[in-house]
């Protein structure tokens, strides 16, 4: 695994919380459907986390607030 840089300024900065944004509430909204494919729920739930750990990297905590997810893996439920 490599990792990679990038240096931003304030306005491509700003740029990038909206693109992330977007794209996060795009995902949100799709999630809420119950008819979708399990499969596809699922990938689209790991998209989620990787975009919202990208938003978390430009963006402050209190934006990230709003989009942070309950944890739904049912191995992980607490009885």
């Amino acid at each position: 695994m490599a990792m990679l840089g990038i240096l931003l300024n304030k306005e491509e900065t700003k740029e990038m919380q909206y693109i992330i944004k977007r794209e996060l509430e795009e995902l949100l909204y799709e999630l809420k459907d119950d008819k979708m494919d399990p499969m596809v729920k699922t990938v689209m739930e790991e998209r989620y986390q990787i975009l919202f750990s990208l938003f978390q990297r430009v963006a402050p905590a209190r934006e990230c607030f709003r989009y942070i997810r309950p944890n739904r893996n049912p191995k992980n439920k607490p009885y």
